[in-house]
């Protein structure tokens, strides 16, 4: 019986935002909430495990529904939706797992688990939306959810901040607040997807489709836009949506304040939503791209190697020179981002285009499996120390055993030592751009690349150093447990059972990928990537370098770390103060708006609006008072002299009611005589 692939692929992303509106449903019942907020991911997962014969198979599947005003929603079932989507889930599923223990006893619970599905929900919706428009509404969901988990603990007591208080550069402090860091999430992503959402409706005006394969099919709409002047403008427009999402510069700097949510939606951001949105909506759009005919494509992927190139050596120096451990590893993934976005724009100039787009496909699962790892082990340590910062950690070897070889295998993978999958991802990195076409371009990106390997084996070392490493001390928590400590254990021997089967692997994405070009229109040819004696060369010598740099000062404390004056110290300071874009950016774009908002408050609410409510006011006080007068004076006596009149004459009419029968008689006859006389003196008788 064949596997209805399509619906299939619609169910895989379905179930969990399904999961989210179960355990609103039984938010009063916490242990079948916990349990229905878990199972979802698990279902999931499994279903994801069903579409793998179409990555085997090369198949490519477009299963549409009708949606409105003549657009179809569907679902793109080719090797790239569902490689990614079985890291996705699964990857998710184990966060999810490891959060039933690590957020055990705190509040919230219902609101964490329902933003948890539901962001897993809108990831795997982008990975399996086949058209710009449906994929955008997976695009708002996730940040909508990063928004509410990086807030999560919006009452922003003391110890949920993230950065050293006291910390003051140019003038705005360093530290940041749960709800203000979720609020600096949501702004800087919500500013790149207006951009995005321009670029998708300049396309969409041209081309008159949403749809990814329909695109590629028919490239007049790039025609048009060429001869206006708009397609470099539109490309740039999408990959500025790809770059907030991912914190690629120029928005970078809200990742690593996003720290302030718990370690569960750390890992989730970091490792299988969120910032790998980005990445994967660029290699979504990257084939459609590469077979346009127009040199603006060399623009587009110019600019997204060298914003991966800057990015990923900028996120290195930070995390270098970083005190706390779940913002190392930030500035770890904003530089590991910029590694997978360097990789797709290489793939722009090799002449099939394959190799670097698998590279970053390579990278981006390597990275998903030893971060998610790293943010699980980090959340043990810091419940464990109940610090942040590395201050409050060190020599924690045998009070946490386990944690420490886990953590310290996935940290040499995110170091590249073989024969882990990260030594053989950035290998592939660096063995892409030795076939892409020469030029000062690539020269800069792969030095960036390789200048930024030495830092992230140096700052991964560091990172063990000063977590494990000095003097023994005794932390006021145990180590993690069994099943706590099986999620991440998980993923340590994924990266290495990866590792150890590298060159299958990378020849089953190399096919895989392909495989899903090809639909496209990407010429690809035979396969023919081999080993590139030069790649291997720099991935080793980087990596070395790097550890030997890190190991006398942090491992073996054989060297002092303490930086002495001069150049170095300095330069520290620069790193450090974040090369002080983020200061920059509040007192370019925030400064001014708050500014503009106190004046427009002066000017409009107390220059205008409380005058024209204080006269409003007192016109109608006196307005009251003028009524209060006529009514007292006016109303008041009119009704009561009709009252007096009716109650005088009342008086003096019942006077006649005798209860006598003559007098009534009496009074009868007179009437009548009266009633007489006047109709004789009417009708002139008198």
């Amino acid at each position: 019986m064949a596997i209805p692939y399509g619906p299939l692929a619609w169910l895989v992303w379905v179930l969990p935002l399904a999961g989210s509106l179960l355990v609103a449903a039984a938010g009063r019942f916490p242990k079948a909430r916990d349990a229905m907020a878990v199972l979802p991911s698990l279902a999931s997962a499994v279903a994801s495990l069903f579409l793998l014969p179409v990555a085997l198979k090369g198949l490519t599947i477009d299963y549409q529904l009708p949606w409105f005003a003549g657009i179809n929603a569907g679902v793109l079932v080719d090797p790239l939706s569902v490689i990614m989507g079985v890291a996705v889930s699964w990857v998710s599923f184990l966060i999810m797992l490891y959060s039933v223990d690590y957020m055990k006893g705190e509040e919230g619970m219902t609101r964490y688990w329902y933003f948890m599905n539901f962001f897993i929900g809108s990831m795997l919706l982008i990975v399996f939306s086949d058209n710009l428009l449906q994929l955008f509404f997976g695009w708002e969901g996730v940040g909508l959810c990063s928004y509410a988990l990086i807030g999560h603990y919006y009452k922003d007591g003391r110890d949920r901040w993230v950065g050293r208080q006291g910390d003051v550069v140019l003038g705005k402090p360093q530290d940041c607040s749960p709800s203000h860091a979720g609020m600096k999430a949501f702004i800087t992503t919500r500013l790149a997807d207006v951009f995005m959402l321009a670029g998708i409706f300049l396309i969409y005006s041209y081309s008159g489709t949403f749809n990814f394969l329909a695109l590629a099919a028919d490239t007049k709409w790039a025609a048009g836009l060429n001869s206006a002047g708009l397609l470099l403008p539109a490309m740039l427009l999408l990959l500025a949506g790809g770059a907030g999402k991912s914190a690629q510069f120029p928005f970078q700097e809200w990742l690593p304040d996003a720290m302030t949510g718990p370690a569960p939606v750390s890992a989730l951001i970091h490792a299988a939503a969120m910032v790998k949105a980005g990445v994967f909506f660029v290699a979504r759009i990257a084939p459609i791209f590469f077979i346009l005919p127009f040199a603006a494509k060399y623009g587009f992927f110019g600019a997204v190697a060298l914003m991966g190139g800057l990015t990923a050596f900028m996120g290195a120096t930070q995390g270098m020179v970083n005190k706390e451990l779940k913002k190392v590893l930030a500035y770890s993934t904003v530089s590991q981002i910029g590694y997978m976005m360097l990789a797709i724009g290489i793939a722009g100039f090799t002449p099939s285009f394959v190799e670097g787009y698998s590279a970053s496909l390579f990278q981006l699962i390597s990275h998903m499996l030893f971060k998610a790892g790293l943010f699980m082990g980090a959340g043990v340590l810091i419940h464990m120390t109940g610090s942040l910062s590395f201050d409050g950690m060190g020599g924690l070897r045998s009070a946490a055993g386990k944690t420490f070889a886990v953590f310290g295998i996935l940290a040499l993978s995110l170091a590249g030592v073989p024969p882990l999958s990260g030594f053989f991802s950035k290998d592939a990195i660096f063995a892409a751009a030795t076939l892409a076409s020469p030029s000062g371009l690539l020269y800069l990106v792969y030095a960036l690349a390789s200048v930024t390997a030495v830092m992230t084996a140096f700052y991964s070392l560091r990172m063990v150093g000063l977590s494990f490493f000095g003097e023994p001390r005794e932390p006021a928590h145990r180590d993690a447990g069994a099943r706590q400590f099986a999620t991440y254990a998980t993923l340590a021997v994924a990266t290495v059972a990866i590792g150890l089967a590298a060159p299958l692997f990378e020849d089953f994405l190399d096919s895989a990928m392909r495989a899903t070009v090809a639909p496209f229109g990407v010429s690809v040819g035979p396969a023919s990537f081999t080993v590139q004696p030069v790649a291997v060369a720099t991935s080793l010598v980087v990596m070395s370098l790097g550890l030997a740099l890190s190991y006398p000062f942090y491992v073996s404390r054989s060297r002092n770390a303490t930086l002495g004056g001069g150049f170095l110290k300095s330069l520290h300071g620069f790193f450090w103060n974040r090369w002080y874009i983020n200061a920059a950016s509040y007192r370019v774009f925030v400064d001014p708006v708050v500014w503009a908002s106190a004046a427009g408050y002066r000017a409009v609410e107390l220059g205008f609006f409380q005058r024209v409510n204080g006269a409003t006011a007192s016109a109608s006080v006196k307005a009251a008072s003028a009524g209060d007068w006529f009514d007292r004076k006016v109303v008041d006596r009119l009704v009561n002299g009709v009252g007096a009149s009716a109650s005088f004459f009342s008086k003096h009419v019942r006077r006649l009611q005798t209860g006598l029968l003559e007098t009534y008689l009496f009074a009868i006859v007179l009437g009548l005589i009266l009633l007489l006389a006047l109709l004789m003196y009417t009708v002139g008788v008198l």
